[in-house]
């Protein structure tokens, strides 16, 4: 039996097989030591006590060996979570998990007069779980400094960045949709904001590791669904809210309100500090919700921010501006192109500051950012004019991106993108307005259009363009990458949107390895 804290290899191609039908949320969970023993295994009792659940005494001396969510993990001693998600309902599969083993069940459900181990009926499977998680791994987040990072547009590289500021890889773990650092080893991320049982685990391996810091990503799913409920958390960052997963939040009020949860204590607690990205429309709602409960730092281009930036020169090579701090002023040089870039920077400057890092410390840390994979990542090649790859993949992220670019382009810009399929429709002729208003060429391809039919996504794209018959529609992305190259003069930016570090594109019944970065290499070779 082996659990997140011993990964297999076989567990490096998780991301492809979760989008398989694996759940990416289900990993077997277990205390295990190097040697592979379990060890000081704790009881029923113990981990149900902090959720208000009773155990009766003939149970409450029960071993738990781990903390499962998929019947098809089970095995014996776990403790099964039956969570009902949107694909599959895991109170379906209750028999299978008794029948391999399971100490006891939690669920929001009755198991019926049969049930011939220790159930457990509860308002909410998730938040529940997300509290036994944090006993079972005896409380890691405790021993770290946590920062968590929530907006729809710039969290991975703000994380990244942070993780720089903080030390590096070998002090600060991060949790985020680019990758898991765990302090002694680096793991392929399956998922923006994990299973809480999963982010537990991994917070308890950076703890071994000898992590001083952590630092998360905190998607809208993931504190809808309570993933980090009860999490301690000194620094939590608030970058911006645009349209995206409406297919999932229905209205733009509901999708804030997931991402306040991070501030206003519906998440189990409070952050010590907030950081807050003032240029944000909403960013004045945020703070009157954390009132005096947090203490507020806002960053932003204005000097009514605490942390703002001034004296901006953008070029193709270089980003300079002047980092305003109270009294002090720093001038800042990097290569991390666009202004969006420097509220980046921003961020992450005061995320260090929150954390009580000395400022001379962080400002020859920032003088050396490393680039964010995937986030406007340069494609150098000989033939005179720009290849960039970016993650953009909201009409307001692909607007800025495109924004950005012309400040820097003698020449044509160039936009590729396309639209997920499965996803919110209303997102795709935003997006194509947004692409048709900035870019001089437009083609419009695949991105991962699941199990959707790309001309359906071309159709609702179609609607967003004032002159869609001057667009090229190519639903094969490597050819319109292709395309896009081949028609490239010197002075030229060709910006390929969508998919930054995904390495892989998801069809009806399959996931093909695809990397934007590679294809284009490719292509200019």
């Amino acid at each position: 039996m082996i659990g997140l804290a011993e990964f297999p290899v076989s567990t490096l191609l998780q991301s492809f097989a979760a989008r398989q039908g694996i759940s990416r949320h289900s990993l077997p969970q277990t205390r295990i030591n190097s040697e592979g023993a379990a060890k000081d295994l704790p009881k029923l009792q113990t981990l149900l006590h902090p959720t208000g659940i009773k155990t009766h005494p003939s149970e409450a001396a029960k071993a738990v060996t781990c903390l499962i969510t998929d019947s098809r993990r089970v095995v014996p001693g776990a403790l099964f979570f039956a969570i009902s998600g949107q694909k599959s309902n895991g109170n379906h599969y209750l028999e299978e998990a008794i029948d391999r083993g399971a100490v006891a069940i939690v669920s929001e459900q009755e198991a019926g007069l049969r049930c011939p181990i220790p159930h457990y009926k509860v308002d909410d499977v998730r938040l529940t779980l997300a509290q036994v998680a944090k006993v079972f791994y005896s409380c890691p987040d405790e021993a770290l400094k946590t920062t968590a990072i929530t907006g729809t547009n710039g969290k991975s590289t703000v994380a990244i960045l942070t993780q720089h500021l903080l030390g590096g890889r070998d002090q600060v773990g991060l949790l985020g949709t680019i990758r898991y650092d765990l302090g002694k080893r680096t793991l392929p991320s399956f998922r923006t904001t994990p299973e809480s049982v999963d982010i537990f685990a991994m917070l308890d391996q950076m703890r071994r590791g000898s992590c001083k810091f952590a630092v998360l990503e905190a998607s809208s799913h993931g504190l809808e669904q309570k993933r980090i409920y009860g999490m301690r958390c000194e620094v939590a960052a608030y970058l911006n809210l645009t349209r995206d997963h409406l297919d999932y939040h229905e209205t733009m009020e509901d999708y804030f309100a997931a991402k306040a949860r991070l501030f206003n204590g519906d998440n189990g607690s409070v952050p010590a500090h907030a950081v807050i990205n003032r240029e944000d429309p909403h960013a004045a709602k945020l703070i009157a919700l954390i009132g005096n409960e947090s203490k507020v730092t806002t960053f932003g281009f204005s000097d009514g921010a605490d942390i703002y930036a001034g004296a901006i020169s953008l070029t193709a090579r270089e980003t300079a501006f002047d980092l305003h701090c109270g009294e002090v002023t720093y001038r800042i040089r990097t290569d991390l192109p666009g202004r969006y870039n420097i509220l980046n920077l921003l961020a992450a400057f005061a995320i260090a500051r929150a954390h009580g890092l000395d400022e001379a410390l962080i400002i020859k840390r920032l003088q050396t950012v490393p680039q964010v994979p995937g986030r406007m990542e340069r494609i150098t090649n000989p033939h005179g004019f720009q290849v960039f790859v970016d993650y953009a993949h909201t009409d307001d992220a692909l607007s800025q991106a495109l924004a950005m670019l012309r400040d820097i382009t003698p020449g044509r810009l160039i936009a590729v993108f396309g639209c997920g399929g499965n996803r919110d429709r209303g997102k795709r002729p935003r997006m194509a307005a947004a692409a048709d208003k900035a870019a001089d060429m437009l083609y419009i391809t695949s991105d991962n259009p699941r199990s959707e039919a790309i001309d359906n996504i071309f159709k609702d794209i179609r609607t967003g363009l004032i002159s869609p018959e001057a667009a090229h529609f190519i639903s094969d992305r490597r050819e319109a990458i292709a395309s896009a190259i081949a028609s490239a003069r010197p002075g030229d930016t060709i910006l390929i949107a969508g998919k930054g570090h995904e390495t892989y594109q998801e069809f009806a019944d399959s996931v093909t390895p695809f990397d934007d970065r590679q294809v284009a290499r490719e292509c200019l070779a």
